[in-house]
């Protein structure tokens, strides 16, 4: 049984009956923290497209997609479908499991013969500035996709407001520092504004492209049947908890050292996130023998 298999459990769904002239195009976002925003994230654009409601929105911090859902596209000639994805920073699950889920959906449709028409990279034009959280989601997207998917993104701007001075400097920024590496690697920067029109022509546009191989995480998991740890986005989210991780702890040094009593039930806390982090590193390491095999040319690389 390939390595990938073994993750999946009996809470995941997967597009079924896949066939090779199938197209997905995933999406992804970074998640909206403004609590009773109404927003335009990643469900909202699929009911954009779609032209009705059916993939749920959220309105507050909780997240709404936890696990990966897949739309129908009326497209003639071929099955076309859009997958909405759960963002990493979850506030129902930990990132090791988020990152499960979206590997073994894209392992799953990768082993059906099922092909990527394109990505979309959604991103909320009205915050002014980056947060760690973005940084993360923005790292992990790029491990997940690779380097040779570049050309095959579509980095799209939502949300936008109205105000259309501090909008426009956040897009030049995306473009020319947040964005800048992408971009160079040939992902397209374009502006959902809400409108049927504009969600239609991003996806006519990705529909129009030679459809994508493998995205990285497919390859890694499918064809050199890699552990979810050993992939490059396994190996990126286990240096990322571990970086959380410490300063979760000094967190919690510094507040001990306060010694104030309204700070116990911060601690408790920081201590339960400690060790929810803890667990999570714990499940992305890589076993000695696999490192081992590794490196005595036993395993593919």
């Amino acid at each position: 049984m390939p390595l990938w298999k073994k993750e999946i459990t009996s809470n995941d769904h997967f597009l079924t009956g896949g066939r090779e002239d199938d197209l997905i195009i995933p999406s992804d976002s970074m998640p909206s923290r403004i609590m009773g925003e109404t927003g335009v994230g990643k469900s909202t654009f699929i009911n954009t497209l779609l032209g009705e409601s059916r993939a749920t929105v959220g309105h507050s911090l909780e997240s709404e997609t936890s696990y990966l859902d897949h739309y129908q596209l009326r497209r003639p000639g071929r099955r076309v479908f859009l997958v909405d994805t759960p963002g990493f920073d979850d506030t129902r699950e930990g990132d090791r499991e988020i990152l499960r889920r979206i590997a073994v959906w894209l392992a799953n449709s990768y082993s059906d013969k099922v092909k990527i028409a394109g990505l979309i990279y959604l991103h909320d034009v009205t915050r002014p500035r980056i947060s760690g959280t973005q940084r993360r989601n923005k790292d992990m997207f790029e491990k997940l996709c690779g380097p040779q998917a570049g050309s095959s993104i579509i980095l799209a701007t939502s949300k936008w407001s109205g105000n259309i001075p501090d909008e426009v400097t956040h897009e030049r920024f995306l473009r020319d520092v947040h964005w800048k590496d992408m971009i160079r690697d040939g992902s397209k920067m374009r502006r959902f504004d809400g409108t049927q029109a504009s969600a239609q022509g991003i996806v006519n546009e990705i529909l129009a492209w030679k459809a994508l191989d493998a995205t990285q995480i497919q390859a890694e998991l499918v064809d050199i049947d890699r552990l979810l740890s050993e992939t490059e986005a396994g190996r990126t989210l286990r240096y990322t908890l571990k970086e959380l991780l410490q300063k979760q702890k000094e967190e919690v040094d510094a507040l001990r050292r306060e010694g104030k009593e309204a700070n116990a039930e911060i601690i408790i806390e920081n201590d339960n996130k400690i060790r929810v982090l803890l667990e999570q590193i714990d499940q992305l390491k890589i076993p000695l023998m696999r490192k081992l095999g590794r490196f005595l040319g036993l395993l593919k690389s």
